[in-house]
């Protein structure tokens, strides 16, 4: 119903909603008030389908992205060295945007340490736990080689990473971490490995186990470099087949 004066226009609505009371100049006035609900709210207010915006992904695909970064990282390190390597370069080589590294690592130290963790965990670690389990000084080797042999030919950048983390820890000493410095825990194991085939009576009392765990050390690391930089899957298989058969003295021909 409306009615109008000379004096105000009184506005009545039967949705007590649409309306607002003012007091200007003691005079009692009503206008409309915008509606927050119903019909006209839908005819006024864009309706936009739900989506998931930029916020952080599904645990299943933050987990996979993490790995795609770790493996990009890894080839990265190994080729251009921890100095030269880039979040920008990684980022590439994961298909990824720079932003989206740093969402899940805050520094290129703390990537590095995760890339290191992983690959010791991967190589180092997983040969330790396979050798344990010989009771040879021989067959812990051959298992050592064999669990790295077969990390090689699941990934090529690990081996390659684990030597240049050794180099860029003589560079770096403060990369070098103690839990996972798989320079350290190699020739731990290879020590350990030692004094228990002199226990045993493998090994003469008199060997110098210093030199002996240095020796083997060497050639460790010697044929990590191989796998990582010079040789294919194949060509290190034939290479750590010789060498345990040279360990074991089947190679030699010796004359009387």
């Amino acid at each position: 119903m409306l009615r109008q004066s000379n004096l105000y226009a009184d506005l009545r609505c039967c949705d007590s909603h649409f309306f607002a009371e003012l007091t200007i100049l003691g005079t009692p006035q009503v206008i409309p008030r915008r509606p927050t609900s119903g019909l006209w709210h839908n005819l006024t207010v864009p309706q936009h389908t739900a989506s998931r915006g930029p916020g952080r992904p599904p645990a299943a695909k933050a987990a996979e992205t993490r790995e795609r970064i770790i493996g990009a990282a890894r080839e990265v390190f190994s080729e251009l060295g921890y100095d030269a390597a880039t979040f920008q370069a990684i980022a590439i080589r994961a298909g990824l945007t720079r932003p989206a590294i740093n969402h899940y690592f805050a520094s290129k130290r703390v990537l590095w340490a995760q890339v290191v963790e992983q690959t010791d965990a991967q190589v180092v670690s997983a040969g330790q736990a396979r050798a344990k389990s010989e009771t040879n000084l021989l067959n812990r080797l051959s298992a050592f080689f064999t669990a790295a042999i077969q990390a090689d030919s699941e990934d090529r950048s690990a081996a390659a990473f684990l030597v240049t983390s050794v180099l860029e820890s003589q560079r770096h000493p403060e990369l070098s971490g103690d839990e996972h410095d798989s320079l350290r825990n190699s020739r731990e194991f290879i020590a350990w490995a030692v004094d228990d085939a002199i226990k045993t009576g493998e090994l003469t009392t008199d060997t110098d186990v210093s030199d002996l765990v240095e020796m083997l050390v060497a050639m460790m690391w010697g044929i990590g470099f191989y796998a990582g930089f010079v040789g294919g899957h194949d060509e290190l298989s034939g290479v750590v087949e010789k060498f345990e058969l040279l360990l074991a003295g089947k190679l030699w021909q010796f004359s009387d």
